[in-house]
């Protein structure tokens, strides 16, 4: 496929997950003179910002027998109001009334985590029926479930990040923690915040109450005192939440960074036409970089050496960086002779790691731009000591101090996920292409694995498949292997941020470098043991 067909497709599918539970229930939600979560943010941000999107895929075609949850029932990302970045939560309440499934948990979880390690205030939008029962067993319990929300609201506010919380509907059960925990509450006429509701209560200890009586707006402002702010509806809440956000300071950058006058890229074809559109064909990454960066910055390291990994400094957007990228075609090596574009070698990974602790002595962000089919096999490789140098690499990235942001532009299949800083190894910021693939090994590898498995399941019990129960079973295989490896199954479980366009990466990328700027680590730089 083109890309204008595979880009034309994900706008589609994008815009589908935009609309939350589809018109009829936007309507619902207007009958309630209520707004949808994207109406809410539009609202309250800044006019012609850009909105970063979090987890916009997340559990994309998951959980079909509940009748789906595109999204996850919450819209998280960061808006810019009254100049101030801020992490917006919202529940989207037009799908299963907002209610919380595994993967809304898993997504609310991210958007904490990005909020605390950049020191973002939050601000949740909460109209939520709470935990969607049926699924309570995935929901409730864990470590990284329903109540790790709660701890961190209480964490995250003892460092002294803000919290703004505006209740516009339901906020029932465990889930009236969450806007309790918050520095300032606002709550909108005719929402409700209990532990229990009523029927509920009346089944509990045989109370009759009302709505209103048990935990509208006015009882919490008068007699419970719970709320700050009680205000008549949407656009009043959003007002006042605009109103309070305008009184926290500016947006800071640690003195640790710096950020000259942005310039633009160079001029020339776009990443379109750069990249092939079918992962694993080869393209000169360098081009990549110098359609990303601002122009004439780019300083390539070691460029005769350990040439399957593109390393260099530049600016983009005036923000010095660091560029660890995989090379996608063949190069050829004074030593080791010809080596495969995408394998991460061992002169490669040396080079790479060297890099990095170089950007963690100055400072630098890093930019890791991945297309990667995993680490060199093989006696050779073996004896070059490969397992020792890939140890290396994962070790100072796992370790690194500095900002890492991960873009896949392509494969990203293996351990060389790991050794280009995957989801793994805690990118602040974590994008992939539409035309990227996330897997363990590539496809015709992993097909051929798992029908020699299945042959070797049948013949087990007696049964030899012929030639066509062979095929069948190598279609079925590959398949189900093929829609695995598709960046939105990756996207649906958060192992990438939000699925990006090409041509959108550079400024998503200045984006997040304004963000992950805000806040430098008090942790030295140190690696403990190295291979070497």
């Amino acid at each position: 496929m083109s890309w204008e067909g595979i880009l034309s497709s994900f706008q589609q599918q994008r815009t589908t997950i935009a609309l939350g539970g589809g018109p009829k229930a936007i309507q619902r939600q207007h009958e309630k003179n209520r707004l949808t979560a994207r109406e809410r943010i539009q609202l309250l941000s800044d006019q012609e910002t850009l909105f970063l999107d979090i987890g916009h895929w997340a559990a994309w075609s998951m959980y079909t027998e509940h009748g789906g949850c595109d999204g996850a029932a919450v819209v998280c990302g960061i808006a810019t109001v009254c100049g101030r970045a801020v992490m917006v939560i919202a529940n989207d309440a037009t799908i299963k009334a907002g209610a919380f499934f595994p993967m809304t948990c898993k997504k609310v979880l991210r958007a904490q985590r990005i909020a605390l390690q950049n020191r973002l205030p939050l601000v949740y939008l909460v109209d939520s029926a709470g935990v969607f029962l049926p699924l309570q067993d995935e929901i409730f319990p864990d470590e990284d479930d329903f109540g790790r929300i709660f701890r961190n609201n209480a964490v995250i506010s003892a460092l002294g990040i803000p919290q703004l919380a505006a209740i516009m509907g339901n906020c029932v059960a465990g889930g009236g923690y969450l806007p309790v925990l918050c520095d300032k509450l606002i709550m909108t006429e005719g929402s409700g915040l209990y532990l229990a509701g009523p029927a509920l209560v009346k089944s509990a200890i045989g109370q009759e109450v009302s709505h209103e009586e048990l935990g509208g707006a006015r009882m919490h402002a008068s007699i419970s005192g719970t709320i700050d702010f009680h205000e008549p509806d949407d656009a009043a809440a959003i007002e006042r939440l605009r109103q309070l956000i305008e009184h926290l300071p500016r947006d800071a950058r640690a003195q640790e960074f710096q950020r000259s006058t942005p310039g633009e890229p160079a001029a020339g074809p776009s990443l379109t036409q750069i990249v092939p559109a079918l992962a694993g064909k080869t393209f000169e990454v360098r081009d990549v970089i110098r359609g990303l960066v601002d122009q004439d910055s780019f300083i390539e390291y070691k460029a005769a050496f350990g040439q399957t990994i593109v390393c260099g400094l530049a600016r983009l957007g005036g923000f010095p960086i660091g560029i660890v990228a995989n090379q996608r075609h063949p190069v050829q090596s004074p030593k080791e002779g010809m080596q495969f574009g995408g394998v991460i070698y061992h002169d490669s990974a040396d080079k790479a790691a060297r890099f990095i602790m170089d950007c963690n002595q100055t400072w630098t962000p890093i930019l890791f731009l991945q297309d990667v089919m995993g680490f060199m096999v093989g006696r050779d490789s073996e004896h070059a000591g490969i397992i020792r140098a890939g140890a290396k690499l994962v070790n100072v990235i796992s370790n690194s101090r500095v900002p890492k942001l991960t873009v896949i532009i392509g494969g990203s299949y293996g351990a060389g996920n790991y050794g280009m800083c995957g989801k793994a190894f805690d990118p602040r910021f974590i994008f992939g292409w539409p035309n990227a693939k996330y897997a363990v090994m590539g496809g015709k590898q992993a097909a051929a694995t798992l029908l020699d498995i299945n042959v070797a399941a049948l013949k087990r019990v007696g049964k030899e498949p012929d030639p066509a129960e062979m095929e069948q079973l190598r279609s079925a295989v590959t398949k189900s292997y093929d829609d695995s490896t598709d960046i939105r199954y990756a996207a649906a479980r958060l192992w990438v941020d939000d699925i990006i366009e090409p041509d959108q990466t550079r400024e998503r990328l200045i984006r997040c470098l304004e963000i992950v700027t805000r806040h430098a680590s008090a942790e030295p730089f140190r690696t403990g043991v190295l291979q070497v």
